[in-house]
């Protein structure tokens, strides 16, 4: 029985059968194959959709939580409100170029903007009477009527302009701060690229980073890194970083970032020569500080220390001179 199978297993006619069979079995299959394979591709795209949205949420959730501890996105105080609203004073006192200074120096939303407005409608008010109680009841100086009104009314001129200053001159720290940092985070930013992250986390782990040298620049980048991950255009979260700031190393740096987004063009080298161009400009800065050194102290040198200096040279002179006589 064994040699019959042997002999039909090996004969031409049985493997011409058989190998016709498989042929035949191999092309049914190959030409069926497509009709049974599922769109990979549309299930990881839907897949990767849903990881994205769930980052948005996720990210939604953890800035709502971070605005509510840090009071970035508080309501403005109803009283204050109230005053803006009867004397519109949004249209009378503000415009584009305030809001924009605001938020550069790191006050954001309604409220501060309120209050800003708040302020200089008051401060004029309490500094008028403020200089009237000092001038007639404190010191009861002796002028004029007018002189003693025109001193109380410059002292209201200077309360409406003391908000302005007090945010330029807090803007203009914050400003410092983010320059002196922003090399150094580009420098963090290029090794993170450079070792596979993506910008996203890039950002968060150079705002980790930073955070010691420059809380403002920490804060910004976290807020950069939460539009990435809910704005529809990435582009739009490089300009509000840049306008946030109000920086032109920034800004260069974010037109690096969208061109890269936009064209895919190596971002590695860019943030390498950005990173450089900073360091030198920061170094600039420095120098001409340095330079500028010798002419602002002419001025104390001539006031406090010419005349000490006078003062021990001739003063044993002069103290003989007055006992010989």
């Amino acid at each position: 029985m064994f040699e019959e199978l042997f002999l039909l297993v090996t004969s031409v006619q049985f493997l011409i059968a058989a190998f016709s069979a498989l042929a035949v079995g191999a092309t049914a299959f190959t030409l069926a194959q497509p009709f049974f394979e599922r769109d990979k591709l549309a299930a990881r795209m839907k897949t990767a959709a849903l990881e994205r949205e769930q980052i948005r949420a996720r990210e939604r959730a953890r800035l709502a939580e971070e605005s509510k501890r840090a009071g970035l996105r508080q309501e403005p105080k109803e009283y204050m409100r109230t005053v803006v609203d009867r004397f519109d004073l949004r249209n009378a006192l503000s415009d584009s170029k305030t809001v924009e200074r605001l938020r550069i120096a790191g006050y954001r939303g309604q409220a501060a903007l309120v209050a800003f407005l708040f302020a200089r409608v008051t401060l004029p008010l309490l500094f008028f009477a403020a200089a009237l109680f000092y001038i007639f009841v404190v010191i009861e100086w002796e002028q004029t009527l007018i002189i003693k009104l025109s001193a109380a009314i410059g002292a209201a001129y200077a309360g409406f302009y003391a908000p302005v200053l007090y945010v330029s001159n807090v803007a203009s720290k914050r400003q410092t701060s983010i320059r002196r940092a922003w090399p150094d985070s580009l420098d963090l930013m290029l090794i993170c690229v450079e070792s596979g992250m993506s910008i996203e986390a890039a950002f968060r782990k150079v705002a980790e980073e930073i955070g010691t040298q420059s809380a403002e620049l920490a804060e910004e980048l976290i807020l950069t890194t939460a539009e990435l991950s809910y704005l529809e255009s990435r582009r739009q979260a490089y300009e509000n970083l840049a306008s946030r700031t109000g920086l032109e190393g920034v800004r260069s740096a974010m037109t690096s970032l969208i061109q890269a987004d936009r064209y895919g063009t190596p971002l590695g080298q860019s943030l390498r020569v950005l990173a450089q161009e900073n360091r030198d400009e920061r170094m600039m800065a420095a120098e001409q500080k340095a330079a500028a050194l010798p002419p602002k102290l002419t001025v104390p040198m001539i006031l406090f220390f010419l005349p000490v200096l006078f003062v021990v040279i001739l003063g044993p002179a002069a103290i003989e001179l007055m006992a010989q006589q």
